[in-house]
Formats: C-alpha cells, structure tokens, sequence
C-alpha cells in the first residue's frame, strides 16, 4: 500500500492530543473510531451523551439485561471452557462447532468495556477483569492465540486461512483490547493484543518480505483492527500490516473466491459481492487507510462501493444479503423479502463502514444509511426483553410458515450454534453514543437526534426531543466561545419533506446543501434552535427492477420502517391483504403496545381467493378472486416485531 511519510506523533492513548470533554465529562476519544492526529478526515468523532429516550431505553435494557448474560452463556456454549483448557487450568474437550468460538467472547469483552465507561455495575467489572485474566493465560508465549487449533489441532497455525479465522479472532481480540484500553486505562488486554499483533506481523507478509506466509484470512476483520491499534499505539507498522491484508484480498490467495472477498481487489471492485460481512469488514478497513493515508484511489473505491450497495443491493430496513447459501449480497436487484438473509452482523458492519465514510468525507448522506440501519434492520437483531435474538431479518413470514430453527430461524432464539449476532449487537449498543455527533475547525455537526447532549472543543449543545416518535427537536446552547462565530450543523434526513428551524423568535429559510443545514453565528450560551421534521407516514414503492416487489407499497414514518404482523389482525392471515393506497394513512401512538409505539393505520382489504385446486396458477387476466371485506391495517414499526406470538409478518404490502 502506498506509504505516508510519518507516524502519529502521540503514542498512546493517554498522550494523545487534548480532546473535549462529553457531557458527562469522558473524553471523546473513547471510541471505536478514532482518526489519527494526521489523518485526512473531514470530521472527527464528537462526544455525545444520551440521558433519555428511544435510544436510552434500548441501552438500558443492553446494560441491565443483555451484557450481564454474557458470561453465563458464554460458559454454557464452552467458550470460556476452551479458554481455561489453553491456559492449562482446567480439564475436558474442546466445545463449540467452530474453531472461531473464540470472537464471541472478545465481542462481549468490548461491549463490556464501552459499558464500563457508561456507568457500568461493579459485577460486570469483576466479569471483565476475569475474563481478561483467562485470555491472557491462555496466550502462548510467542503471542499466538486460537483455541480451536492450540487444542483441536495439536497447535497446528495458519493452515486453514480460508475457514479457521485466526486473524478474524485476532482481530475482535485487539478491538476489544482498544476499548478495554481507552475506557480503562488498563493495558492487561492492550498487552495481549499487541503481543498477538506482533507475532502475526512477524509471519505474514508480500513476496520478499522474509515473512513465511503471503496470506489472507477468509473472514477480513484483523484489518481494521489494526489499524485502530495503530491508532492507539502509535506504532506504524500495524497500519503497514493492515494495508497489506487489503491489498492482497481478491488475488486468489483463497482461490478467487467472491464469498472470502478474493476475486476483484478492492481498488478494483465495482460492485460488492460475496458474503456481506465480510464484505463490510474489509472495506471499513479500506476506509480507514484511505482516512489515514490520503490515497484518493482507495477513497474513490470506497465511494463508489458504497453507492453501488446502496442503489441495487440494499432492502428497506438497510438489511443486506439476499443469499441464505454463502450469506451473500446477491446480484444487482436481487432484493427477496422472505428469503431476505440481512444478518444481524451485517447491519452493524455497515453502520461500522458507513460512520468511517461520514467522518473521511463530511457527506451526510453516510448517516442517512447509519439512521435507517441503525432503527430498522440492526434494531429487529434483539428483542424488546434483551434477551431473544434473530440472526436473519426477514421482510415476510408467510402465512403456515414452517421455521427451521437454529441461526437461520424467524424466530426469536436464546443463542446460536454461530453466535457472531448478540455479542455483535451489545457491543454496538454500549458504543452508540460514538457514532452520532461530529467536529471540524468550524464547528459541531449532529448526525443523529438523541434527547442528552452533544460537545466539541468549547462547546455543549443540549438536545431535548421524543425523537423518532415526534419531529421536534430543541437545542440549547450550554456552551459556546462569544468571541467569535461557529457553525452548528444539522442534518436533515433524505427521508424529510417538510422541516422548519427557528433561532429564538426568528425562523430560518437556510438551505439544506448536501444534507446540512448550517447556522453559522456567534453563538451565546442560551440560545435556542428548534428543529422541526415533519413525521407525516408514508407509502414508499421500490425501484421496479426489484422483481419480488413490484406492485408492493411499504409503510414508513421518519426513520423506521413499518410493518403488519399477524396479532394484530386476527381472524386469517396476511398473505390474501391488498392495501388501499388511496386511503390516508393515520397515525395513533400505543404506550400499551410494544414497550410503547407509534403505529401507523392504513385501509386495505383482505381478498377471497378461489381454491386453487390441484394447479395454482390461472390464465393471465382471469379473475383472481373477490375483493373481499375491508379491513383496517395496523402497521408497527419493523424492529418491534416478533416479540409477541409466532406468526406472519410482512414489510411489502401488495396493491391489488
């Protein structure tokens, strides 16, 4: 990869430069996102505080529920078994059904510590500081760490880089070792990670290197890891080790595979293909070396990557993957609803890549993305409880929908075989406050609308609002230079038709240039801006070369998706409604319903389809049944559904 001429001047986190404090006084560099002092990014991650709402609910139920689980399912899976059998303490057999069981507690070990850093119990504390001791005495001397080969395998390494993931575990190992490291101080877990980072840098390396092994992992993840801990240490050769690993994806290491993300290299590429979680971890990786090395061609690929996804191979709730088999994006359109795969990991490595994109070009079309994913197609990944998963996110279950249980379930599930998605999902949740509000020279930029607070270097803004439920939003000015203006920039969603902002008493007619509404002034602690987004629902049809929903309409209001379940309308099932899209469409706000929801109400009608006899297909033309008796349609928000009873749901509702 192309080489910049210097090194970060701060080597670790503690000397890094000044930052400004959050609300509740962290600094705002705790993160998992944090540019280099000489990276070539637009924005830089601002401190945010959620003190109440939407997302201060969701967190809640992480913190009190979810995180203190970890540990007791991750001793019944055997992880924490395995660990103890490395580390000579303990007695048994390996368990687990994959040799990469080891990343499902290196992403509890980070959620946990980004929790640490919001107020978390003394338990979870203790949970942590044991866990870390155990993975580190399961560490061999020579930094090497992978259970599944250190005992399943007599401590053959590297001989299976397609399917034994050992930098994929590395790398969930050093990312958590960053948090522990950056919420703590401590630097058990930094010490293992760089041990580890430095005995695989010793192996790997291009033709000519004098390293013993020119390979890639089959499951990209040990890149952006990397060059976090570049970030964190300041030692270059761990963003040289990073951009080697990108660039030597897709030149048949693996055997041109697009499901390892082997067949077009990334500067190459096109379109993105393959596995999509793997996909999304490898290019939020290239934006991490385009942000700190400047290379306009990485930046252009990762640009143009991104608009590919987001026009042909994004669904509704910002899901990705079309494929069962292989997890995989499926090709341009290909956009199915019950075979819909949207992993739950795949949601949270596209808010990952897109907030890099956000903060390496200033564009807020990124948080767009990151605002849609982030309540529709991550959010359904966990119950309202905290304590059900779904793996897959489909956007219909058919009326007699026969489950297959397991990872692959449209059902709620305890845990999985493969457990990558709950871990996945805590860590995102105890890390969200890092992904909302940004800074430059000139100024804040908010991205997205909490009710708590936002800061950046001499400035608090707090924010008042019931946000996504209503469209008000109020800002107040806590803190603020007076000698000299700053911009305060809001985004204005792609969604929004109708917004109103008023200073004080005087309403403003700004422009909304690339996503922003700027207001620059010198500002006074005081000072009020409102914010009004207009929430009116809507009917939204997709492109028509989506074959499996053309006809179809689907039901949105501000940021969330909509969608019927079969509880709410009994007496048959979903499959034989049609909506009347010439009907308004009403809204009714339910505290009683879903933890408290705002529902949208739309008029259809459920059809009386003929029997199909023994052949249920019909001439073109000929009559496909009565309309049958209207019904009213009560549509809940997507990331709600499946916490009742097992039933149909569908996103997509059929026209005629």
């Amino acid at each position: 990869m192309p080489r910049t001429p210097s090194a970060p001047s701060s080597p670790t986190a503690a000397s890094s430069p000044t930052t400004p404090s959050s609300p509740a006084g962290r600094p705002s560099s705790f993160g998992p996102v944090r540019p280099g002092p000489d990276a070539h990014a637009a924005l830089r991650p601002a401190a945010t505080r959620i003190g109440s709402g939407f997302w201060h609910a969701r967190r809640a139920t992480n913190a009190r529920v979810s995180l203190p689980q970890g540990p007791g399912l991750l001793e019944s899976a055997g992880n924490l078994h395995n660990l103890r059998l490395a580390a000579g303490t303990a007695e048994g057999e390996f368990q687990g059904a994959y040799p990469f069981v080891d990343t499902d507690v290196y992403k509890w070990l980070e959620a946990a510590a980004w929790q640490l850093a919001d107020g978390g119990s003394a338990e979870l504390a203790a949970d942590v500081e044991r866990i870390v001791s155990l993975v580190a005495a399961a560490q061999q001397p020579d930094g090497y760490l992978n259970t599944w080969f250190q005992l399943v395998k007599g401590g053959e390494r590297y001989q299976d880089l397609r399917w034994g993931h050992e930098l994929y575990c590395a790398g969930h190992l050093i990312q958590a070792a960053v948090a522990h490291h950056r919420t703590t101080g401590r630097t058990e877990l930094l010490d293992v990670a760089r041990k580890f980072a430095d005995h695989i840098d010793s192996v790997f390396g291009p033709p000519g290197s004098g390293r013993p092994i020119d390979g890639i992992d089959g499951h990209p993840e040990v890149e952006t890891a990397l060059a976090e801990l570049y970030r964190e240490t300041g030692e270059r050769r761990y963003l040289d080790l990073a951009g080697y690993f990108v660039d030597r994806h897709g030149h048949g290491l693996l055997g041109g595979e697009a499901y390892c993300q082997d067949r077009v290299p990334v500067r190459e590429a096109t379109n993105v293909e393959g596995h999509a979680v793997r996909q999304l971890y490898l290019l939020a990786a290239a934006a991490d070396l385009a942000t700190e090395t400047g290379e306009p061609e990485l930046r252009a690929a990762n640009e143009r990557l991104w608009r590919a996804m987001t026009t042909t191979k994004t669904h509704l709730t910002g899901g990705l993957g079309a494929h069962h088999d292989q997890e995989d994006f499926g090709d341009p359109y290909e956009l199915p609803n019950e075979r819909a795969y949207c992993e739950t990991c795949a949601a949270i490595a596209s808010v990952q890549w897109s907030w890099r994109l956000a903060l390496l070009t200033g564009d807020a079309r990124y948080s767009d993305l990151i605002e849609r994913t982030l309540y529709n197609g991550f959010l359904a990944g966990v119950s309202l409880d905290g304590e059900r998963w779904l793996y897959v996110n489909p956007l219909q279950v058919r009326d007699g929908h026969t489950d297959p249980g397991g990872d692959q379930s449209a059902r709620r599930t305890r845990w999985f075989r493969c457990a990558c998605c709950p871990p996945n999902v805590m860590r995102l949740l105890a890390s969200l406050e890092h992904y909302l509000a940004s800074a430059d020279e000139g100024g804040l930029q908010i991205h997205q609308y909490v009710d708590g607070g936002y800061a950046a270097e001499g400035v608090t803004v707090r924010c008042e609002t019931d946000y996504p439920w209503h469209g008000t939003i109020a800002l107040t000015v806590e803190e603020t230079p007076t000698d000299r203006p700053w911009t305060l920039s809001l985004r204005i969603p792609q969604w929004c038709r109708d917004h109103r902002v008023r200073c004080g008493d005087e309403t403003y007619d700004s422009p909304v240039t690339d996503g922003w509404l700027r207001l620059t002034r010198t500002w006074s602690p005081g000072d009020q801006v409102v914010l009004e987004l207009g929430l009116e629902p809507r009917l939204t049809a997709a492109d028509p070369r989506v074959d499996a929903v053309r006809g179809c309409v689907a039901i949105e209001r501000g940021p969330l998706v909509y969608c019927l379940e079969q509880a709410d309308h009994p007496g048959g099932g979903l499959d034989d409604i049609v909506v009347d899209t010439t009907r308004p469409l009403a809204v009714k706000h339910r505290p009683d319903l879903l933890g408290g929801v705002t529902t949208v109400v739309a008029a259809g009608r459920r059809r009386h389809l003929p029997d199909a006899g023994w052949w249920p297909y019909a001439t073109a033309g000929d009559s496909p049944g009565t309309d049958g008796e209207p019904v009213e349609l009560t549509a809940v928000p997507y990331y709600a559904w499946a916490n009742r009873e097992d039933g149909s749901m569908r996103v997509w509702l059929p026209t005629s």
